[in-house]
């Protein structure tokens, strides 16, 4: 049984700056980083639990071909994806904008 998958509004935001960035580099490439994080969404729902916990009970599922990362938190069968972040950010930044969003969560 899938999972319910759940965004929160930043990853909005996360995935139009990494589109936009890979667009500006080839035609075409942002939208392949668009299809990857879709595809790596899908396969977090339909397991979850296969994804290591990193951080208190943070999640992630590493992007193919592109150096990002989701990462996500199960709550009651739902899958609530709290960021999309480049994998050369400090682990530090990441902690801190995982709990700060997940603060404000609605």
């Amino acid at each position: 049984m899938k999972y319910a998958l759940r965004f929160l509004p930043e990853v909005e935001a996360d995935a139009i700056d990494g589109y936009e960035w890979y667009e500006s580099k080839a035609v075409g490439l942002g939208e392949d980083f668009l299809r990857m994080f879709y595809v790596s969404a899908s396969v977090i729902s339909a397991n979850p639990l296969l994804y290591p916990i990193l951080h208190r009970d943070y999640r992630r599922s590493l992007l193919r071909r592109f150096p990002y990362a989701l990462y996500f938190r199960i709550e009651n069968r739902v899958v609530i994806v709290i960021g999309l972040f480049h994998c050369a950010r400090n682990p530090r930044s990441i902690k801190t904008a995982l709990t700060g969003r997940s603060e404000h969560q609605t």
